[in-house]
């Protein structure tokens, strides 16, 4: 466990000692004693927090609402600076899930979230109140973790898999950064345009226009976080200039890319989930490129 420190806050920050079975499935363990309140930045992931600590995390989100204990939000939680996160005695394994595998996992497509910010209870029932109480039953992260990824494993064999189609689209937006140029993705797929993009968003959440860009946004704000450049940033991650991505993070987060540079919830992200580089090219099956529907589970990341 290691400790990242924001003001006065300590937050002790856990990561599991082995990998997931679900590729696309990633986890840390956060405690933190004095929550400040802190923005939400947005991210590609599907967003899935599992609370067992004696108090819950608060969530204030738009229009006055709060949320409580254990939630679910799609791709891009916080766009606009909507949501922030505060509290007292929070302990968490907060869950990413890339937009592939979260409709199997949830057993509900990230669209049916409509982008707000949901009560695992609404979601899962019963099942979301016997994972709190079976982390509270145990006392190591690792175990934590370990409960998490089963029962997630779980979930995922028994939900229904995208498109193949839909996730090999996925997988150039991630690989290229948000780089990829989503008028050629259906000829790839070898689909219609209209076809692609409604999969798409009614499988992922979200349209592949509103992917790539937060996708380019998530590379070009880690890096900001990391010290680099503003300029050569927004060269490097494909904006037009330095203006187009200030409209940009603005547009995701409310503020301007010297604020974000400072969010705790990017800065910590180093030690949540360590970089492990550039994602390698998904391999394309015969069957895909000649129009045919490879097995699903082959594509996924």
């Amino acid at each position: 466990m290691r400790t990242f420190m924001h003001g006065a806050a300590a937050w002790d920050v856990a990561c599991p000692q082995r990998p997931s079975r679900v590729a696309g499935l990633t986890m840390a363990g956060f405690s933190v004693r004095d929550l400040d309140t802190v923005r939400m930045v947005p991210h590609p992931a599907v967003t899935l927090l599992l609370e067992f600590g004696a108090a819950s995390p608060v969530l204030d989100c738009a229009a006055g609402q709060q949320r409580r204990g254990s939630i679910v939000a799609g791709p891009g939680l916080g766009s606009g600076g909507a949501i922030r996160a505060r509290g007292e005695n929070i302990e968490c394994v907060q869950v990413r899930l890339s937009p592939v595998i979260a409709r199997a996992v949830l057993g509900a497509s990230p669209a049916d979230l409509d982008g707000a910010v949901v009560s695992l209870g609404d979601l899962w029932g019963r099942e979301a109140s016997r994972i709190r109480e079976q982390l509270g039953d145990v006392s190591s992260w690792q175990d934590r973790f370990a409960l998490t990824d089963a029962l997630l494993a779980r979930r995922y064999e028994a939900g229904p898999p995208v498109d193949p189609e839909v996730a090999w689209a996925w997988h150039r937006i991630a690989v290229s950064r948000g780089l990829a140029r989503v008028d050629g993705l259906a000829a790839e797929v070898g689909w219609s345009r209209k076809r692609l993009w409604s999969r798409f968003r009614s499988q992922l959440g979200l349209p592949p226009k509103r992917a790539v860009k937060l996708v380019r946004f998530d590379h070009a704000a880690h890096r900001l976080v990391a010290g680099e450049g503003a300029a050569q940033v927004a060269a490097d991650a494909g904006y037009a200039d330095q203006s187009h991505m200030h409209r940009d993070v603005m547009a995701f987060t409310g503020v301007t890319p010297a604020t974000v540079a400072g969010e705790p919830f990017l800065a910590v992200d180093d030690i949540a989930w360590p970089s492990r580089g550039t994602p390698a090219k998904p391999h394309v099956s015969r069957d895909l490129r000649l129009g045919r529907r490879p097995e699903a589970r082959r594509l996924t990341l």
